[in-house]
């Protein structure tokens, strides 16, 4: 059979539940088939006494899972067949689900972790990465914003870190991974299949957790300080400006040789990025902070429903993935042209942003 009529692996090992998403070819991209499948098996998992640990993890050496599969939910908002919403309202589920999951979930995030595939993995128990790792949520260069309780996860991490990941889509390395909390440990690709023999012998406990904690204790290693820990002092003044216009011209006045590379590179990506996304998702992560993750997770979906027609999430995968002109016509166009009352408006079922 072909990934697409089998999606998720399935397979039980010494009370292991291994749920591998089995779609190399797309990145192992989700699309609803597959989001349905994890989350039933997952719920027949929870009450079975012969199942103490479930690790996550997706086929090839690529991607654990590189977010959603944007063209079938373009596809399909053009059909007008409901299906895209039916993605979103299932995929949410799932995602607030594993965070409250009763068993300890190991997220093997080796290769890319974009989007969904980060809305899968943080809310995991333990979460590994490798040296091929890459996370990040980069919504806001398709025109969209970041979401699968984003608002939640990235609104959390020290100083403005989230803010700057939500705001410029931006990809973290192994090393800052860790250095954000986004990841608890990380171990060498090619000792996987070690990890996989310990698992396949280990003699559980009655805290699990704690024993898987062990496993990858003594297979850990320690990459070298990344970018975000580098810079860490320029995005937290940076990025805890007002507003984008106000961050892009910080950014653009770093002084320091060095830090001012990076802070021009930076700017330089903000421009590629739809101005209307990087304004809503820096009010969503600023709301994000007091809420909880029931309340974040609502806020999102409320705003996901709006935005295929008020956003410019469809205008960035037509540039992107269908005409591949790669010239996106934003709306609007501009960062100066993007109004607080524009953004507001997105929010208004949820009240005023907390201070």
């Amino acid at each position: 059979m072909s990934e697409v009529d089998t999606p998720l692996r399935v397979a039980v090992d010494n009370r292991v539940g291994y749920l591998t998403l089995d779609r190399p070819a797309k990145l192992n991209t989700l699309n609803l088939d597959l989001v349905r499948q994890l989350h039933s098996q997952l719920q027949a998992w929870e009450q079975d006494p012969d199942v103490v640990v479930i690790v996550l993890s997706g086929a090839g050496d690529r991607a654990f899972c590189a977010g959603g599969d944007i063209r079938a939910l373009y596809d399909s908002y053009l059909r007008a067949d409901g299906v895209h919403q039916q993605f979103f309202d299932e995929e949410y589920a799932l995602d607030q689900y594993i965070h409250r999951y009763a068993k300890p979930i190991l997220a093997l995030m080796d290769g890319l972790v974009l989007g969904g595939g980060m809305g899968l993995a943080q809310g995991a128990a333990v979460r590994v990465v490798t040296e091929r790792s890459r996370l990040g949520m980069p919504e806001v260069a398709i025109g969209y914003f970041p979401d699968v309780g984003a608002s939640y996860f990235l609104s959390r991490l020290a100083g403005e870190l989230g803010i700057y990941l939500a705001v410029t889509g931006q990809q973290v390395n192994p090393a800052d991974a860790l250095y954000t909390g986004l990841a608890d440990v990380c171990i060498a690709s090619e000792q996987l299949d070690e990890l996989h023999r310990s698992l396949a012998v280990q003699a559980w406990s009655a805290e699990p957790v704690d024993d898987l904690r062990r496993l990858l204790d003594a297979l850990a290693v320690q990459p070298p300080p990344g970018p975000l820990q580098r810079y860490r002092s320029v995005i937290d003044d940076c990025f805890a400006l007002p507003d984008v216009l106000a961050m892009r011209a910080a950014l653009l006045a770093v002084a320091q040789a060095e830090q001012a590379q990076w802070a021009e590179a930076t700017a330089a990506l903000i421009d590629t990025r739809s101005p209307l996304a990087m304004s809503v998702a820096l009010e969503l992560m600023r709301r994000g902070r007091s809420r909880d993750l029931a309340h974040c997770f609502a806020m999102e979906l409320d705003l996901q429903r709006q935005w295929f027609a008020d956003g410019d999430i469809m205008e960035g995968i037509r540039a992107l993935l269908v005409d591949k002109d790669h010239t996106p016509q934003w709306r609007p166009a501009s960062l100066q042209a993007v109004s607080s009352k524009q953004v507001s408006a997105f929010f208004a079922n949820f009240g005023p942003q907390s201070k």
